[in-house]
């Protein structure tokens, strides 16, 4: 089944992470109102971290985090914890970006020696800075690591950093990573190519896809057999090619031929099948790219599909194509043999065809939405290839449907199709989130013995650029599930985040007021006592003074009445991952949600995932599918059940919206199998 050629064309979308650079290490002084680059080293007026004379400040795109002010803080100070927060970045910028990159933002930093920064940089890196000394001036010693970690040195030929789908952006290490022959892959690394960085030319396949391009020819050794792979564009940083489908599967290796020199000799994995799906933004998570087969039209939160409808599903990675050609677009595609299911929200739908789009290595799916598909503004939409110990899950996106289609609603939310597009298409939105919870969990990882902690917690910010869009796909409709895989290469958007100043902020309960505090602008929190959140749950109430940029505001959360009781805790406290996770409870308040999370990290290869799932109270069971837990490293983790009351929204002038919501739940200590 072959589609429109032009639509092909318009969502082929190919997307440009940020290129990585070499370590950058170095001690420095800076004086009063000066800037240092922490991508080069250098000093002046420009770069990404300025010293005021009191304050640390980022400039630029950059964002920062004093780890003192986080949850981790005890973990790293001084010299030696310098030198572990260094380790793990030479290790892999996955490693930080699921260590501290939820705690990055755009704020100033009133630092004390020994205070340890970590800074993403204005060229996409992570870097960590030690305060030496403090007086007028300020002495720091930084070590700024390349995005795909290690270094030494800036490379005088082309270099490899990473190999990844073009579309799901796994990266290895995970179960479902790994590049099919006949797919779209994307080389990332530096001096590869003589065409300017961002200057990028898609090349016309209907002409046929070159070998080589912009002085770089690529070559695959796999099977003790060499490949060339066709490209469809490439320059210094990056270059997108596809993967020959005669290429053997196992451990296969790639060089750069550029300028009179060759690259490293790069490794990765070449399996059957590992469909990456296209998605808005690049971020290989999110709504995702789909057509309507009738009319062309493509899907969005004002344009729902609804069942009956046959959608188009693009991405890379079914497999072989031995049909058709890896570099000449062919006006008569095929389909490739591969078994391939879609579930929305856990429900089957109908695959009318799989394969080639016609375009080299870009493949086409038909679906039709089944009469019993959930409906919702992020109903979870997932491919699975291959059958039995060999399936593969593709990464998660999502579609919005409604039953006649037009715009969207989601009822856990409260939110319609029509606000996610007005919010997702201003250049600024200003959101506040305030939530109250109760979390009974291990007191360590290697200590089972179970603590109560009671919370109050609240967030508010600016979110410019494509930010907010990309940051609202964290969100999920009845009976979905979401997963994480941590992400080694900075892909799609260029806005950023700032806090915003809500001012004094209190919460009171049935037991008493307590105020929140300030550990960063825009972010507040408070450890309740003990007896603050009883098993009769109840009405909290929040009040905002209003600060310099968010108004005064008052809601109230009303936690369920009994709390949540998790059944079968000690048996999933080992999670085999292929065969799903069994989850049993008790009580929780009618119409309430139970939200199901898991994670597990493996300390060998450094990949660390996660996964979330959401479906009703009164079920009283669910089972995490094996297509979503067998996509966690195996390793150790964690396992939480909890039972989310109504999601509310608040205004205050200034915001844009306001989410609030309470919860109570579980947390134990699981080993992945």
């Amino acid at each position: 089944m072959k589609i429109f050629a032009h639509h092909a064309l318009a969502v082929l979308a190919l997307t440009f992470p940020v290129a990585a650079l070499a370590d950058v290490t170095g001690t420095v002084t800076l004086n009063a109102n000066t800037t240092l680059s922490l991508d080069t080293g250098a000093t002046g007026s420009t770069g990404d971290i300025t010293w005021t004379g009191t304050a640390i400040t980022v400039a630029g795109s950059a964002k920062d985090v004093d780890l003192a002010s986080t949850p981790v803080g005890g973990q790293f100070s001084g010299p030696s914890g310098f030198a572990e927060v260094v380790q793990l970045g030479q290790a892999s910028a996955a490693s930080y970006a699921a260590a501290f990159g939820s705690f990055l933002a755009t704020s100033s930093i009133t630092p004390k020696v020994n205070d340890i920064l970590v800074v993403k940089t204005n060229g996409g890196n992570y870097a960590a800075v030690l305060v030496t000394a403090i007086g007028g001036t300020i002495s720091l010693k930084f070590d700024s690591l390349a995005s795909g970690g290690g270094g030494g040195g800036t490379p005088s030929g082309p270099n490899i950093t990473n190999v990844l789908n073009n579309y799901s952006y796994i990266p290895a290490g995970f179960p479902n990573s790994g590049i099919a022959p006949g797919t779209i892959f994307t080389i990332f690394g530096s001096n590869m190519a003589n065409a300017p960085v961002g200057n990028v030319t898609l090349q016309d396949s209907t002409k046929g896809i070159p070998t080589t391009l912009a002085g770089a020819t690529l070559s695959v050794s796999a099977g003790g057999k060499t490949f060339t792979p066709g490209m469809y564009y490439a320059t210094p940083t990056q270059i997108a090619a596809v993967l020959p489908s005669a290429t053997p599967t196992g451990t296969a290796t790639i060089t750069v031929a550029y300028n009179n020199g060759t690259s490293n000799a790069f490794q990765f994995q070449v399996v059957s099948s590992a469909l990456g799906l296209n998605t808005y933004y690049g971020t290989g998570s999110g709504l995702v790219v789909a057509v309507n087969a009738a009319n062309a039209s493509i899907y969005n939160y004002t344009n729902s599909a609804k069942p009956g409808d046959t959608i188009i599903l693009f991405g890379s990675g079914l497999g072989a194509d031995t049909a058709d050609s890896d570099t000449v677009f062919t006006g008569t595609p095929h389909p490739v043999s591969t078994p391939l299911q879609i579930l929305l929200g856990g429900v089957a739908a109908t695959v009318a065809y799989g394969g080639s789009s016609g375009y080299p290595g870009y493949d086409q799916i038909n679906v039709v939405i089944p009469a019993n598909a959930p409906t919702g503004c992020y109903v979870g939409l997932v491919a699975v290839t291959g059958s039995g110990s060999a399936a593969t899950a593709s990464n998660f996106g999502s579609l919005p449907i409604a039953s006649g289609g037009g715009e969207c609603s989601d009822s856990i939310f409260g939110i319609s199709g029509s606000t996610i597009n007005t919010l997702g298409n201003q250049t600024t939105v200003r959101s506040g989130d305030v939530f109250v919870g109760q979390l009974i969990a291990p007191k360590s990882t290697t200590d089972n013995t179970p603590q109560t902690e009671n919370i109050a917690f609240a967030s508010f910010t600016k979110d410019t650029g494509t930010s907010y869009a990309t940051s609202s796909n964290s969100s999920f409709s009845l009976g979905s599930c979401s997963v994480s895989e941590v992400i080694t290469s900075s892909t799609g958007g260029t806005g950023t985040s700032v806090g915003l100043n809500a001012g004094a902020i209190n919460l009171t309960g049935p037991a008493g007021t307590y105020g929140l505090s300030t550990f960063a602008t825009g972010s507040y929190e408070a450890e309740l006592p003990a007896g603050a959140i009883t098993s009769s749950g109840g009405a909290f109430t929040y009040n905002g003074a209003g600060g310099a940029d968010v108004g005064s505001f008052n809601t109230t959360i009303n936690l369920p009445n009994p709390l949540l009781n998790w059944t079968n805790q000690s048996a999933d406290a080992t999670v085999n991952r292929g065969q799903g996770i069994p989850i049993t409870w008790t009580g929780g308040a009618s119409g309430s949600y139970v939200l199901i999370t898991g994670s597990s990290s493996n300390e060998t290869t450094g990949a660390s995932g996660s996964f979330t799932c959401i479906t009703t109270q009164n079920a009283l069971s669910f089972t995490v599918p094996g297509y979503v837990s067998s996509t966690l490293p195996a390793g150790s983790g964690r396992l939480d059940v909890e039972n989310i009351a109504n999601y509310g929204t608040f205004t205050a002038t200034g915001l844009d919206i306001g989410i609030a919501f309470g919860f109570t739940g579980a947390e134990i200590n699981s080993t992945y199998q």
